[in-house]
């Protein structure tokens, strides 16, 4: 990450210094803890985008995505004025299939509409070229089945075939679906761990009286 001026050394007024300098700069003051991440936990370091949920459900890259539990909030202002009142949605770039809409009681899980007409999961590089070639191939690339359908078809298509550019799409596409999704961690009871057994204690060897006399005659 580049130096930029909002960051500032106390020590140093004068000079701009980076996000990751600063954060050493940090930890080496107060240290850090390490912990473990929860399902939520994930949820909330994924991209935000603030949408309108409609009766139709949110659209977010020409993809509309909906579920019944968003029926109460369909409509509503979502109460944060400095976001024009849109909900607060979060997603996962390598898997468009559903998004994460955050609402005060609790998230909710919205699935695209047309999932069932794509065999494989796709991320935003992968939709972006369908796109494309929907274009060029004279369709609507606005259109969500339309798209949908050049998107299995890229995602069922043999990837040795001569389309080299979908060849490395469908191989991005394949190795970011096969990237372990983060799990929820355990919860578990605030029970004391059991304290180690102690071990047997080592026998003292006291260290001799230095004679620094002894030591000068050692060394003439």
């Amino acid at each position: 990450m580049r130096p930029h001026d909002a960051l500032r050394d106390p020590f140093r007024p004068g000079k701009a210094i980076s996000p990751n300098d600063k954060y050493a700069s940090l930890v080496a003051a107060a240290g850090y803890l390490p912990l473990v991440l929860r399902g939520e936990d994930c949820l909330e370091l994924l991209p935000v985008a603030w949408r309108a949920i409609n009766d139709y459900g949110i659209r977010i890259g020409h993809r509309t995505y909906d579920a019944p539990e968003l029926g109460p909030w369909r409509r509503q202002h979502s109460g944060h004025a400095a976001k024009r009142s849109l909900w607060e949605v979060h997603y996962d770039p390598y898997d468009l299939s559903r998004v994460f809409v955050r609402t005060t009681g609790g998230w909710i899980t919205a699935t695209w509409g047309h999932l069932p007409l794509v065999n494989a999961p796709f991320a935003d590089f992968t939709w972006d070229h369908a796109r494309r070639l929907a274009a060029a191939a004279g369709l609507d690339d606005a259109n969500e089945a339309a798209v949908a359908r050049v998107l299995d078809a890229l995602l069922t298509r043999a990837e040795h075939g001569p389309d080299l550019r979908s060849a490395r799409v469908i191989a991005r596409a394949r190795a970011a679906a096969a990237l372990p999704a983060p799990a929820a961690a355990p919860e578990t009871e605030n029970t004391p761990a059991p304290e180690p057994a102690p071990e047997p204690s080592a026998e003292m060897v006291p260290f001799g009286i230095f004679d620094a006399h002894a030591e000068a005659e050692r060394w003439i």
